[in-house]
């Protein structure tokens, strides 16, 4: 330990935080300033996150750690604080934040240069506002897992939502193609995909704000521990009666959350269209911030919902809840990333699926007797995904820009051209196909172990089909990727005096920083068992399942290589085939439309709401204004009468006051 562990929880977050607010002042004096500070602020923000996780393991007995809290809100007698909570959940994603945080940003120092057609170094010329945006997103998602109370984490959840839409439109002033040719792969250059993320997730946001004031209600306090404490005692200041039939909902409601954040079915929409940002945002989304907020939420209050059960069982509603809307998310997902041509899409609907294992494994911790497996499963797939996504985004980013193109079936045959690059991403997609002995192997692995022996052989089975799909679908890409001979597209490159070469080393660091993890991770497993054991003590059931464990599943896992990897292999490297004359088929139609719940969302909500807009504007508008006109012009009429009775004569005026005193005088002796 380095740095003291308290000071280090504060720091891990303010420090970000202060690089982003520093950005625009050291852009002032040179922007060559402003790249190499920001890298700098990135390795920082790692080192005090890695020497948290050095202390973990070290010295275990120091966690969890809350440091002083201080004061936010006061009103009264009641008072909100503001601290940290320092404990393996918390240090894990803020290792994933910010280390593989550090190292996106290091690659975006070469990603986010390129030439013009004279062959001069261009940047871009919004890089501030860039720079600022990436080092805010990784400060509030790590101030989002290390706050120690819910009110915190939603501070930090909405920077994370602010920042996401920033970047997902960061090209959202271009209205012509880029003059960097290298920016061509990035798809819109508009707001309307950050505008669509943002106001998808704002959807589920709107539940879980609405789940914890109700659970502030029901329990007195946003702070996680003594959240911890009341659930274990069944301390509720409230009457049973009322806890019962509220803390099932609230528990959906926190749910809704984690469902938009990490593009779950239904509010999974999001982030396919997330992919027109540039390709470093695309991977500091879909690895270390934004989506694995979700996942983190829920990991962090299954521990406190879990002692619920005993004595409110509707509380089980919500553990199965989260594993069946994860398993469908996984497979449906895997399903849509079969038909994808662009690369950036098909790692976007295979984080989906991911993500889906998470949920589905996280889930199930609740009701399975394999409990520790099945918690420490869903954690360490959350790391296990980090890793070889980052990897896989980093290097399609250094694919596209080399061959100005995101489509796959305008890449192929640069295997020889970007070596590095090649292997870097076989290495991440072996793990993410779940090919031993890369850390994705590991991870699945536990997933289907957990499952299998913990009797849920419905989850099981579609952890099961999704894993062949996405076995098929990873060595799809490689191979449209890297292999066969030079599309089209390539070869006119080439005949211009563009040759297809390898990414420069601010760009290649990162991705051999990443495939050395990705090759090494499954190290970790024992850590997560040893820690997350800790943290399921008199809370999760025990098992027999241990890290490294080699059965039944294991068998299967080799059935997955067999029929996922084998098929591949057999269409693509072996036959040649082309699949062209499917796109006209339903089935392929029903998977390139997404399974049309996008086409209904749009439909429904976006058609709807245009339809009732134009309704209430030719009908209720129309007809307020038209009634609106007619009182004005009857006003009119009426004032124009009277003032026909205003003669100006004396003897008029005064004949008019005395019949209208006496016909007050007859109304009074009436009544």
């Amino acid at each position: 330990m380095i740095v003291p562990i308290g000071l280090a929880g504060w720091l891990v977050f303010l420090v970000p935080a202060i690089g982003a607010l520093l950005t625009p002042v050291f852009a002032r004096i040179h922007g060559n300033l402003r790249d190499a500070m920001a890298v700098f602020i990135g390795f920082v923000t790692a080192f005090l996150a890695l020497d948290m996780l050095a202390t973990m393991i070290t010295a275990p007995e120091v966690y969890p750690l809350t440091p002083e809290p201080f004061q936010w809100i006061v009103w009264g007698t009641t008072s909100i604080e503001f601290g940290v909570m320092i404990d393996p959940l918390s240090v894990l994603l803020a290792v994933i934040a910010g280390g593989i945080g550090s190292l996106i940003i290091l690659f975006s120092v070469g990603y986010m240069t390129g030439h013009d057609d004279e062959g001069n170094v261009v940047k871009d010329p919004s890089l501030t506002r860039y720079y600022f945006f990436m080092q805010l997103f990784v400060s509030g998602m790590i101030l989002l897992v290390v706050a120690d109370n819910l009110l915190m984490t939603f501070v930090g959840w909405e920077i994370v939502g602010m920042c996401s839409y920033a970047l997902i439109g960061f090209w959202h002033n271009m209205k012509t193609p880029s003059p960097v040719p290298e920016y061509k792969t990035e798809g819109e250059y508009n707001a309307a995909c950050g505008m669509k993320a943002f106001m998808v997730t704002r959807v589920g946001d709107i539940g879980l704000l609405a789940g914890i004031l109700l659970l502030y209600f029901l329990s007195g306090t946003f702070n996680y521990r003594e959240l911890g404490h009341i659930a274990e005692t069944n301390a509720w200041p409230v009457d049973p009666g009322l806890l019962t039939s509220l803390l099932p909902l609230v528990a959906i409601l926190i749910f809704a959350g984690p469902i938009g954040k990490s593009a779950q079915f239904p509010l999974h929409i999001w982030l396919p269209e997330a992919m027109a940002g540039p390709t470093t945002v695309s991977a500091l989304i879909h690895a270390a911030a934004m989506v694995k907020a979700g996942v983190y939420l829920v990991a962090r209050i299954i521990p406190i919902l879990i002692w619920v059960v005993s004595y409110v069982g509707g509380i089980a509603v919500f553990f199965q809840t989260v594993a069946w809307i994860g398993a469908f998310t996984a497979f449906m997902a895997a399903t849509m990333a079969l038909v994808q041509d662009e690369i950036k899409k098909v790692l976007a609907y295979s984080t989906v699926s991911q993500l889906g294992y998470m949920f589905m494994v996280l889930g199930a911790s609740g009701f399975v007797a394999e409990g520790v497996a099945a918690y420490a499963a869903g954690t360490f797939h959350l790391l296990a995904h980090a890793i070889f996504k980052a990897l896989l985004f980093l290097a399609a980013g250094s694919v596209l820009h080399a061959t100005q193109t995101k489509k796959m079936s305008e890449m192929g045959g640069i295997k020889d051209d970007m070596k590095i690059t090649r292997w870097t991403f076989v290495f991440g997609a072996l793990s993410l196909a779940g090919v031993a002995p890369f850390v994705g192997f590991w991870s699945k692995e536990l997933i289907f172990e957990a499952l299998w022996h913990g009797g849920e052989y419905l989850l099981f089975g579609m952890a099961f089909l999704t894993a062949i799909l996405t076995a098929f679908y990873t060595f799809r890409m490689i191979y449209s990727t890297f292999y066969g001979e030079k599309s089209k597209h390539i070869k006119e490159l080439e005949s211009h005096g563009h040759h297809i070469h390898e990414a420069p080393k601010s760009m290649l660091v990162p991705l051999i920083v990443l495939a050395a993890l990705a090759i090494i991770g499954g190290l970790f497993e024992p850590v997560f068992f040893q820690t997350f054991g800790l943290i399921g003590e008199g809370i999760f059931e025990w098992s027999h399942v241990v890290p490294w464990g080699f059965g039944l599943t294991t068998l299967l896992t080799v059935v997955v290589w067999g029929v996922g990897i084998g098929s591949a292999f057999w269409i693509y490297w072996r036959r040649g085939h082309d699949f062209s004359g499917l796109k006209d088929g339903f089935l392929y139609r029903f998977l390139w439309n997404r399974w049309y719940i996008n086409r209904t969302f749009y439909r429904v909500f976006v058609d709807g709401y245009l339809w009732m807009s134009r309704g209430t504007k030719s009908r209720v508008e129309s007809a307020l204004l038209s009634f609106s006109a007619s009182v004005s012009r009857g006003m009119d009429s009426l004032s124009k009468g009277w003032r026909r009775t205003m003669t100006g004569v004396l003897n008029a005026n005064v004949l008019g006051m005395m019949i209208g005193i006496i016909a007050f005088l007859a109304i009074l002796i009436l009544l």
